[in-house]
């Protein structure tokens, strides 16, 4: 077995983030234990790890309606000068802000972000390519990112999605609002856009009635300063509650934000969204290490059943090539004994045995070429697989590892390094994933003035790391 040296990322990931959380820092080396296998495996290369699966980054997305209560509340929240300005609700791409020391702000394609796997889109004109032909190179048409100079920035993602109500309706739109509420570990969106239909608008519903078991979501409600105090907060939230529940939306905090439009200039009290964001960092460490458990199950309950396919459709084809050409010879033979009697040099002690073994020296190599043939077609298949499925996983990687002498031959469809051995470490990385979630639950909880942790006596050693 190589010895996998951690990857560039993995390291620049512990580098940036590990400060962050403890646990994040014990995350690294479980996920350095993942890509070992995989690697063994032949799944992933020396300088790849299975962490670029998600991004590390707290993420904060942002979607709005028709008016302009999102692009006013960004260049409120993040800064009050207009070197947001830029930022408008009629922007039709999904901009990434980043908090940058640069005095101006600066627009970058989404070339950016699609080839940096330390972001959220990373590779994604992989996956628009594949939902509409042609588009994965228009990959700046539909991202961007931008620098700004914003403390409220620093650390964190914001995404601004485009208007949701007014976008237009198509797959590569579909798939990106999709992923931005999948992979965020805060979305705010904004009630207007509940004022208007639209297939994007209905997908959206669909998104947060799947996700809304976590609390996840806030809804910005965006009302006239001059209507807003104690009493009628209540009555603006108590209708939008109504309002949501009668789409299906029951979960999800609510946040009145006084309108500027009415010409008065107000100072927003931004706490409530504050202490929102406060614990973005911790939704991120817990989505990170979710994404480590969801590589074991996805490793075990997909890639590795993939593969097995793949060897029993191989090896089907091959052994039906070889008995069609075994099954041909006996044909010859049978024309043969009708012809001239060739039944008692089969049974004679010293000819039969030589036939036998002459026809094993002529049926061996031939199927060893059927099998190589058949594994040509069978590799082509699995990269056809591993784009549907979005996998980062090399699936032919693997199946070119069972392509030896004996295997062709031998009824083997296990993949070659799948066995006991390598199911327990995978059974004992999956064990530390669930003990990094008990770590961070500790962290908010106390057993009679203790702290639960006490049980569990890596938490001290994670605690000081």
């Amino acid at each position: 077995m190589t010895e996998k040296t951690a990857s560039k990322y993995l390291l620049n990931l512990e580098k940036h983030f590990a400060a962050d959380s403890p646990a994040l820092l014990r995350a690294s080396k479980v996920f350095q234990e993942l890509d070992q296998i995989e690697y063994d495996l032949g799944l992933i290369g020396i300088d790849e790890t299975t962490a670029s699966k998600s991004s590390w980054w707290p993420i904060i997305s942002l979607i709005g309606g028709n008016s302009t209560a999102k692009s006013r509340f960004i260049n409120n929240y993040l800064g009050s000068d207009n070197q947001f300005a830029g930022i408008q609700t009629a922007n039709h791409k999904f901009t990434v802000l980043l908090h940058s020391n640069q005095a101006n702000p600066t627009t970058l394609p989404g070339t950016a972000l699609d080839v940096d796997h330390r972001f959220p889109f990373y590779q994604i004109s992989r996956q628009i390519e594949q939902q509409q032909a042609g588009e994965g190179d228009r990959i700046n048409s539909y991202l961007e990112l931008k620098t700004l100079t914003s403390d409220r920035l620093k650390s964190k993602l914001f995404i601004d999605a485009p208007n949701i109500s007014a976008a237009p309706s198509n797959p590569v739109t579909s798939l990106l609002t999709k992923h931005i509420v999948e992979n965020s570990d805060l979305v705010f969106v904004f009630t207007d856009i509940f004022d208007s239909t639209s297939p994007l608008v209905d997908e959206l519903i669909g998104q947060i009635r799947l996700h809304q078991d976590s609390n996840k979501f806030v809804y910005l409600i965006d009302t006239p300063v001059t209507l807003v105090n104690s009493s009628s907060t209540s009555e603006i939230i108590s209708s939008w509650q109504r309002k949501l529940a009668g789409l299906g939306l029951n979960t999800g905090q609510f946040i009145v934000l006084p309108s500027q439009d009415s010409g008065i200039s107000t100072p927003t009290n931004f706490a409530a969204i504050d202490q929102c964001i406060a614990n973005v960092g911790y939704d991120r460490t817990y989505r990170v290490i979710n994404s480590l458990e969801m590589n074991i199950r996805e490793l075990n309950n997909v890639v590795i059943p993939e593969v097995k396919k793949a060897i029993v459709q191989w090896k089907e084809r091959s052994t039906f090539s070889s008995l069609i050409v075994l099954g041909f010879i006996a044909t010859l033979a049978i024309f043969a004994e009708i012809q001239m009697g060739i039944l008692e040099l089969l049974i004679d002690p010293i000819i039969g045995p030589i036939i036998i073994i002459t026809l094993i020296i002529i049926m061996v190599p031939v199927h060893i070429i059927f099998s190589k043939i058949h594994a040509k077609v069978i590799i082509n298949q699995l990269n056809a697989r591993q784009k549907e499925l979005h996998l980062m996983e090399n699936l032919s990687g693997i199946f070119e590892k069972n392509l030896t002498f004996s295997r062709m031959l031998l009824p083997i469809s296990e993949p070659v390094g799948w066995n006991k051995k390598t199911k327990l470490r995978l059974s004992q990385i999956s064990d530390k994933a669930k003990g990094l979630v008990q770590l961070l639950n500790d962290n908010f909880s106390t057993y009679d003035g203790q702290p639960s942790s006490a049980g569990y006596p890596d938490a001290s050693n994670i605690n000081n790391a």
